[in-house]
């Protein structure tokens, strides 16, 4: 079995084994063993069962191999962004230029940095490792976030936010930084993505520009890339988008990257989901397509599963996804469909 799970402390060699191979990086997971072994802390300290509210909590997930122990990848969730690190973004906004007598009216697109201190909650660190990008394994990973946000709504925000990954070339450049923040930043824009990775924030508020840029006056190779996301997050941005979020009108500071926002309540895997109770064990895998199924306890399970639905509302299903879960016959499961 494929087996969604929080991470452990013990994971700890293993997470950094897979963030090394990860090319070009991801921002939240930066390769990093001393921040990498406080992200796991974190994280582990985030399942406490007494939090109530959202805060800054960070619950780090992986998809494990229960047969190997191997760790196929990862996915994360911010209980909150902003807070004491302000969370950074370019909002686009159109300003009105007109001159009647000349019959000249037109309105040209700004970048207007904001500065959140109290914002949604945000997933992040997605990661799965190109031998296990098969048989519905991505959905599981992505989408398994949304029931555990959806069985502790409490320690959530009403809405979600999702930092896509900009564009850049095949060298790994990334245009509007080229055009923008190195100006500012005199890095390069991985050390300076690292850096905020990190949790390095002051030197954003210190070297980025108090005023708007004008869009139009940036080279077009480089308005064009502005909300487009890196050809490899192309399907991701995809399923996201199935699931209901939508553009939020504002793009990451480094690389333009969109972020997309929705409602929790109204994404597709948490509003088509059901909630049941295990009426009885099955020795084979029911004859129906897999679903997302998970557990309803903060020892989160999540796995592809099939269910034997019942006319009382019950479900059955198999012993061996029963184990994966670690829910017995009476138990309670959510499930919910993969598309």
């Amino acid at each position: 079995m494929k087996v969604i799970r929080p991470i452990r402390s013990k994971d700890l060699p293993q997470l950094q084994a897979l963030v090394a191979s990860i090319s070009g990086g991801l921002t939240s997971l930066p390769n990093d063993p001393e921040f990498l072994e406080g992200r796991v802390n974190d994280s582990v300290r985030s399942f406490n069962p007494t939090i109530r509210k959202a805060g800054d909590e960070y619950y780090l997930f992986v998809l494990e191999d229960t047969e190997t122990g191997r760790l196929l990848g990862t996915s994360g969730i911010h209980a909150r962004v902003g807070g004491f690190d302000p969370f950074y973004s370019y909002e686009i906004r159109q300003k009105t230029f007109a001159h009647e007598p000349l019959g000249i009216r037109k309105q040209i697109a700004e970048l207007h940095l904001k500065k959140t201190h109290k914002g949604p909650s945000e997933i992040g660190s997605l990661f799965l490792r190109a031998d296990a990008r098969k048989g519905g394994l991505g959905r599981l990973l992505s989408l398994s976030r949304f029931l555990f946000m959806s069985a502790f709504p409490k320690r959530f925000d009403r809405h979600a936010l999702a930092e896509m990954r900009g564009y850049s070339d095949a060298s790994g450049r990334a245009p509007f930084w080229e055009s923008v923040g190195r100006h500012f930043f005199e890095k390069d824009y991985h050390t300076a993505d690292f850096l905020s990775g990190l949790g390095n924030k002051d030197f954003i508020a210190d070297l980025m520009p108090e005023h708007p840029i004008y869009i139009t006056l940036l080279p077009p190779d480089v308005q064009a890339v502005i909300g487009r996301v890196h050809l490899e997050t192309e399907p991701a941005l995809a399923m996201l988008r199935q699931e209901g979020f939508a553009e939020t009108g504002e793009v990451d500071i480094f690389d333009a990257g969109p972020l997309m926002r929705v409602e929790i309540a109204k994404i597709r895997t948490v509003s088509a989901s059901k909630v049941a109770k295990v009426a009885s064990l099955l020795n084979d895998e029911p004859p129906s397509p897999a679903r997302l199924v998970a557990n309803r306890s903060l020892d989160y399970r999540c796995c592809l599963a099939s269910v034997a639905g019942h006319e009382d509302g019950t479900v059955s299903l198999s012993r061996a996804a029963a184990s994966a879960l670690g829910v017995a016959e009476g138990g309670t499961i959510a499930h919910s469909p993969l598309r």
